[in-house]
């Protein structure tokens, strides 16, 4: 067996187990849900097993995971294909859709209610409101913008923007850094 083969094949089990510990389940738990002895999912996570798509198919199911982060499969270089969903200190979660540092970054946001906050900084940004209604808060104006609508400005205005209510608003923000700027070459 090849080297590469055995390393990701002996990382399984250990992955395994962490995943299921931190779902805050049982051996017995998860081989009740997935009709697999409890000392087969055991031997499993110890390594002493070899893992089959017969057994590991299950389990991503019950972890709800991807078989790829089981598996620990090589990354593709690809920010969409493994996104990375992180909490944010302020409430709400940022996944990154786009990887160019020092060009124009591409985030998902699910805001959720925080209170306003201004904030200024070098760059230009962009807002469009995918559900909810999203607060900006640019200065001293303030505007509303509801699914579909967009919003444009310099990041160096003290601004801030957030849910309009009680409820999540989702959004996708472009920034690019030192007031760089899209540019709309086709309008209908």
């Amino acid at each position: 067996m090849d080297a590469d083969v055995a390393q990701i094949l002996s990382g399984i089990g250990p992955r395994l187990r962490e995943i299921r510990r931190s779902r805050g389940l049982s051996l017995e738990n998860v081989a009740e849900q997935t009709s697999t002895s409890v000392s087969t999912l055991s031997r499993l996570e110890t390594g002493h097993r070899q893992p089959t798509l017969e057994l590991l198919i299950p389990l991503a199911r019950i972890y709800r995971v991807a078989l790829d982060r089981i598996v620990d499969a090589p990354g593709t270089g690809d920010p969409r294909v493994h996104l990375e969903p992180r909490r944010q200190t302020r409430g709400g979660v940022i996944v990154p859709l786009t990887r160019y540092p020092g060009r124009v970054q591409v985030f998902k946001h699910v805001l959720g209610p925080r209170k306003p906050q201004l904030t200024s900084h070098e760059g230009h940004a962009w807002l469009y409101v995918l559900a909810g209604t999203l607060r900006l808060v640019l200065g001293d104006d303030e505007h509303e913008l509801t699914p579909g609508e967009t919003a444009e400005f310099d990041a160096s205005v003290p601004h801030w923007f957030g849910p309009a209510g009680d409820t999540a608003v989702e959004i996708l923000h472009m920034f690019g850094p030192k007031g760089d700027r899209a540019v709309a070459r086709v309008t209908s």
